[in-house]
């Protein structure tokens, strides 16, 4: 990802909120026969505080992206959006589009089973939780057997980057008034409204107003 320094996010605080936020992730690797890329949930490793992600692929996800031997690139995808030129008043513009993503590239370590086991139990329960009625991994009708089976058709991994690249662009190069209008506009109830990419943008709207005050 091309980096541009206006937009460069480095706070670990705030790649780790991203990531945590957003975990549906992109894995990419350049394999035998050409880049390969597979989409899964990747979380924040809850034993670390840095940027080390867990996860699992199916297999043979694993052997098609050479897991544990070849570099990996993981894309965190956060709040993005459509910005209207006309959004920006009565001046020269055209259309962009406003984003935060993250990119961690490393080699990742294959976890023991005891350690994958683990991982898909707080999968499971990072997104049940949030159910009125939680099913987790061991709850009936599910028993040990058919988790023991779920369980063997995955292939879990740890990856502490080697490699961060991250980028917010959210309209920090346009004067304080035009995201105020931009913010009116993705807030309110038009074909672009976007409340999501609008709450992103007034966090780091409301950082730069205090910088420049």
């Amino acid at each position: 990802m091309r980096q541009n320094p206006s937009f460069a996010m480095t706070d670990p605080a705030e790649l780790r909120r991203v990531v945590e936020r957003h975990p549906w992730a992109t894995i990419v690797s350049a394999a035998d026969d050409g880049l390969v890329a597979s989409h899964y949930v990747v979380l924040l490793d809850d034993t670390r505080d840095d940027l080390t992600v867990v996860g699992h692929v199916g297999r043979p996800d694993d052997l098609i992206h050479g897991l544990g031997d070849r570099e990996l690139l993981i894309s965190f995808q956060g709040p993005h959006g459509y910005i209207s030129p006309g959004w920006y008043g009565d001046v020269a513009s055209v259309p962009t589009w406003n984003f935060v993503s993250v990119h961690l590239t490393g080699v990742p370590e294959i976890l023991s089973d005891a350690e994958n086991l683990r991982v898909l139990e707080r999968m499971v329960d990072v997104f049940e939780n949030r159910m009125p009625n939680p099913r987790g991994m061991w709850t009936l009708p599910n028993d040990e057997a058919f988790v023991q089976r779920l369980a063997v058709g995955t292939v879990g991994f740890r990856l502490t980057p080697t490699k961060v690249g991250a980028k917010r662009k959210l309209s920090q190069n346009k004067p304080l008034e035009t995201v105020d209008e931009i913010l009116v506009a993705l807030e309110g109830s038009g074909a672009y409204a976007n409340a999501e990419l609008a709450a992103e943008m007034r966090r780091a709207h409301e950082v730069r107003r205090e910088r420049q005050s």
